[in-house]
């Protein structure tokens, strides 16, 4: 065995040269560095980290099997390989789909594509905003569960399509009609395009970060589901608490009070530059009155 060893080393290892290093050479290292950290980041939201863990596994076992000269599960292996390819690109397909949105949903291509000329007419006013925040927190006293998604820059006609179109002006008196237990409304989401309701009942994605608290319900993790493959804003009302939170680019914060959602609102309101600036403060403040959900928050 301790033969078999030396041979790999002396076949692998020792003949291995420092070859000249050039700054094209360095750029490529840079890119493939933050091309690989991305990925990982992203994987570690995602089913695919389990994936990859057993992977790892994998390969480590057939590394041993190469370093012995095991022939017939090397020739496994090798035969394996494309139909593994394949399976995994069965297996992650959800995933795949979801990162391939998040990347197009990237400003640099949107301002970029000619198909995003239109996206500043989604304008929400202060009168829908008022509204909001006032229906929130009625239906948030009586603990009357509620799940408002506001479209952005990126369309969201896809889950609209899935609901039962309203097109009416936004009142805090209508949104407490549709979320009112037992009426046929109440059940699912209501999408916001400007200041119209554009419908009801919608179905949204549920998130599948592992990261999420195993206390929150199906509101929340849709509310949060939506916020990931879409730049869209989502402010969910807890049936069992009354609690009123928001969820944006994949984080949820919970526990608002009047002041901290209004703040949160008023991203609808910022023009692309502006809202890119004050975007940012939304992942470092979190707004007032409010907290960032973490295992330990309930719903």
């Amino acid at each position: 065995m301790l033969t078999q060893l030396t041979s790999f080393i002396e076949k692998y290892i020792s003949s291995f040269r420092v070859p000249t290093i050039r700054l094209s050479d360095v750029i490529e290292i840079v890119i493939l560095s933050v091309v690989v950290y991305y990925i990982m980041a992203w994987m570690r939201k995602t089913k695919a980290w389990s994936l990859l863990k057993g992977l790892l596994v994998i390969l480590a076992f057939f590394l041993v099997a190469a370093m012995f000269n095991m022939s017939t599960i090397l020739f496994i292996a090798e035969r394996s390989l494309y139909v593994a390819a394949v399976a995994m690109v069965v297996i992650l397909q959800p995933e795949l789909r979801r990162a391939l949105e998040q990347l197009g949903s990237n400003k640099i291509f949107s301002n970029m594509s000619l198909l995003d000329s239109d996206k500043y007419s989604n304008a929400y006013s202060v009168h829908t905003i008022d509204e909001i925040v006032k229906a929130s927190f009625s239906m948030g006293r009586v603990k009357t569960g509620a799940l408002m998604v506001f479209e952005r820059q990126q369309t969201l006609s896809e889950y609209e399509k899935t609901g039962i179109n309203i097109d009416a002006s936004v009142s805090s008196q209508l949104l407490i009609n549709i979320f009112e237990h037992n009426t046929p409304l109440h059940d699912g989401a209501v999408i916001f395009r400007g200041d119209r309701v554009m419908s009801a009942t919608c179905y949204l994605p549920l998130s599948e970060n592992p990261n999420l608290s195993k206390a929150l319900g199906t509101r929340h993790r849709a509310g949060v589901g939506i916020s990931e493959v879409t730049d869209a804003l989502v402010v969910i009302v807890s049936e069992e608490s009354g609690k009123v939170s928001v969820a944006c680019g994949g984080e949820l914060y919970n526990g608002l009070n009047q002041e901290g959602l209004r703040e949160k609102l008023e991203l609808l309101r910022e023009a692309d530059g502006e809202e890119n600036r004050r975007g940012r403060r939304l992942h470092q403040r979190g707004g007032r009155g409010d907290k960032k959900v973490s295992k330990e928050n309930n719903e």
